[in-house]
């Protein structure tokens, strides 16, 4: 295969542009021995003449513009080239692979893309559906590099490997079914639920979750029916099945629902914390930076008109 050389090419080019040797060592700063030399020998390389005499000046044969032809294609897609690294090291290109629990993805991840896509549409998000435990074994691999997940669930603060950053407070609320006793109830408190069949998970986060918040409350909850999945858990308290916690992130798209009331605890109201990691060190490179501030700002305007909801609900 042919030797192709930038620089060389680079000097036939400019030759091309200032028709004389010594104009052509003037713009690169170079002696015109040197671009003669460079010359002779990039023609050596492609085994076909570029120069030829005429009169006491040169001029470029058809394999030179030939040659330049083909060049042209090339530089250009260097320019490309470059102007996508400028864009990289500015944090403005690259590619930022996020893994993210189920409820985090429409309400955090999906609208930071979207910021995303309007202030720096050249960084590329590829998202990951993938609950704590995973998250953190592909963060821990290489093969994402950002995880959301509960705090409960996350490394530990002190873990050398990931650096950790709060994103959201998500309040937990009850969900019971419309004509419940206590749908109206005024200063509804977790432990006023005490005797009501309840609907979890039979195991992992959401089962820990919801016991731990209900023992905080003071009793151990009676677990009626087990599912994991939020449309499974409020189809059930829709049916009059049972009650269930259910964080705020994941009741928005069902609030004010006929069949379901979504009731925000009084005093003793248990929220989950939502944080995101990456590898230690990693939160210094701009693209991963720029998608940990859009996370940020997409967990202040969901705490926003979560808050804003509950308000109006209250004064309704």
């Amino acid at each position: 295969m042919t030797e192709w050389d930038i620089k060389k090419l680079q000097i036939l080019r400019t030759l091309r542009d200032r028709g004389t040797v010594t104009a052509t060592a003037e713009a690169l700063l170079m002696t015109p021995s040197a671009v003669s030399q460079q010359l002779a020998n990039f023609a050596k390389q492609l085994g076909v003449p570029l120069l030829e005499a005429q009169g006491r000046r040169v001029r470029l044969t058809d394999a030179a513009h030939l040659v330049l032809r083909h060049a042209e294609v090339v530089f250009a897609q260097l320019e490309r080239a470059d102007a996508e690294l400028e864009g990289y090291l500015r944090g403005e290109a690259g590619q930022v692979r996020v893994a993210a629990f189920s409820t985090a993805v429409p309400a955090l991840v999906v609208p930071a893309v979207q910021q995303l896509r309007t202030a720096h549409p050249g960084l590329d998000v590829r998202i990951r559906e993938a609950e704590a435990g995973e998250a953190y074994e592909l963060l821990g691999a290489g093969e994402v590099d950002l995880a959301l997940s509960l705090a409960a669930h996350a490394p530990s603060v002190r873990d050398p490997k990931f650096s950790r950053v709060p994103l959201l407070a998500d309040p937990l609320d009850v969900a019971l079914p419309a004509g419940h006793p206590l749908a109206d109830a005024p200063g509804l408190r977790l432990a006023d639920l005490s005797a009501e069949p309840w609907i979890f998970g039979g195991s992992g986060p959401w089962s820990e979750i919801t016991t731990a918040a209900c023992e905080a409350a003071g009793f151990v909850p009676e677990q009626a029916h087990s599912a994991a999945g939020w449309t499974a858990i409020l189809a059930m308290v829709e049916a009059g099945m049972g009650v269930a916690l259910v964080p705020r992130m994941a009741a928005a798209e069902r609030r004010g629902e006929r069949g379901i009331v979504m009731r925000v605890l009084s005093a003793d109201q248990p929220r989950r914390h939502v944080v995101a990691a990456v590898r230690r060190g990693a939160e210094e490179g701009l693209a991963v930076a720029r998608v940990l501030a859009a996370l940020r700002q997409a967990a202040v305007q969901r705490e926003t008109v979560q808050r804003e909801t509950v308000q109006r609900e209250t004064v309704q």
